[in-house]
């Protein structure tokens, strides 16, 4: 059967609606613990995403109002209320929020924001909404069947590339979650059943018979690590999003609604057009490469960090150190000095700087430019980093000889960084 044939749109309408509660949800804590300022005002320089440096916070209190437009518009999704304006304005704004500082990269932020994109490009305020309440003309009981595949295609590429990740020694000896748990049994018992459920879930959800234990057995995993790690919204959401994967008019159930007393019916069949096809192929097929990009490097991801972002490596490795000793060497005199991160960064930064590669460069780039701010236009930044991958013992991370300051940052392979012993 073809993909454009149309199927009930009350699954997609759900979904809008308890993504936007989670939105709010996720939002609160900004507000709550006045992270909008020590995330995105307070810090005097910001950790950015590679080609994204040119994107800066607003002044004043312009980051305020960014949040509280962002919590306007996840109202307004959730009602359905001038809907296309609003999940566009939020996916802008979250997106923005998100690229504004990469210190805090989370996978589920990452989700949030293709999540977002694809909802304000799909139809999902033609049920449950108020723009359909008000315009009759709106109102829709189907949607064409490839676009509800492409949201159930977005989270088995979480799922899919989350197993794919955990296909390394580390993870089938039970690492790291042996040093996390204090019960070893336990932690076997974790690493095997993440490993089975993140590489065979979707399968399960797509075969009926086996769609129902499925859905149960990874509520069970996501609960259990909103127990356990907490994690936000993010096992939430991903329970929300795999109960797309039951038939798309599961939410008419409950409420005892039929498609044809909710809304008129539409035409049989919705052809696809070329302009649609090609947008949704180019978003497929970058979904499918970007997690894989980290086989053009060499070493281990888990230790250079390179290709490691988007990648959906969720709670596979533990780093762990001493913090960083930054030098700071004026090859003129020869005079060299010890650099307290604390006087260039947050206590917050501090702490996350080492367990980045590309981070270690952001901040040496940095502290050379507050040098020679000073004067000191020839400055050279060194680095003497050590850490533990899974247990390992302490090993450098990167050439403590190599300046750092006259490192360029690119995408390629960085060969100051040590490989793993």
């Amino acid at each position: 059967m073809s993909r454009s044939h149309p199927v009930d749109n009350a699954s997609l309408a759900g979904f809008r609606v308890v993504f936007a509660a989670l939105m709010l949800a996720d939002l609160w804590p900004y507000w709550r613990h006045d992270w909008i300022a020590s995330d995105y005002i307070q810090p005097a320089f910001r950790f950015s995403y590679f080609g994204f440096e040119w994107l800066k916070p607003l002044p004043g209190i312009g980051m305020y109002v960014v949040f509280a437009i962002l919590t306007v518009a996840a109202v307004c999704m959730l009602l359905g209320l001038a809907y296309r304006f609003s999940a566009a304005v939020f996916f802008v704004g979250r997106t923005y929020v998100f690229l504004l500082n990469e210190l805090e990269y989370q996978n589920h932020l990452y989700l949030i924001c293709l999540l977002s994109l694809l909802l304000a490009a799909l139809p999902a305020h033609r049920a449950f909404s108020l723009d359909a309440l008000s315009k009759p003309s709106l109102r829709s009981s189907t949607l064409p069947a490839w676009q509800l595949d492409l949201l159930r295609f977005q989270i088995a590429v979480v799922y899919v590339f989350a197993g794919i990740a955990k296909l390394n020694g580390d993870w089938l000896h039970a690492l790291p979650l042996r040093l996390w748990m204090p019960d070893q049994t336990l932690a076997w018992l974790f690493s095997c059943g993440g490993l089975f459920l993140d590489l065979f879930i979707v399968p399960f959800l797509l075969y009926k018979p086996t769609r129902l234990a499925a859905f149960v057995l990874g509520m069970l995993f996501h609960l259990t690590n909103a127990g356990w790690f907490g994690l936000g919204v993010f096992p939430w959401l991903m329970i929300a999003a795999t109960a797309l994967f039951f038939e798309p008019d599961w939410p008419r159930r409950p409420l005892r609604l039929s498609p044809t007393r909710a809304a008129a019916p539409n035409p049989p069949s919705v052809p696809v057009s070329p302009l649609a096809a090609a947008l949704v192929g180019t978003y497929v097929l970058i979904q499918c490469l970007v997690p894989l990009r980290h086989l053009l490097y060499p070493g281990n991801v888990l230790w250079t960090d390179e290709g490691s972002r988007f990648s959906w490596r969720m709670k596979i490795l533990d780093k762990r150190g001493p913090v960083p000793v930054f030098t700071a060497k004026d090859p003129d005199t020869g005079e060299t000095a010890r650099v307290p991160l604390t006087d260039y960064f947050t206590e917050r930064q501090a702490q996350l700087i080492q367990g980045s590669t590309d981070r270690l460069l952001q901040a040496a780039h940095y502290i050379a430019r507050r040098f020679r701010e000073k004067g000191h236009d020839k400055a050279e930044i060194r680095a003497d980093v050590w850490l533990s991958l899974n247990g390992r013992k302490l090993q450098q991370l990167i050439d403590p000889t190599i300046d750092l300051a006259a490192q360029p940052r690119t995408l390629r392979h960085a060969k100051w960084i040590l490989p793993l012993r």
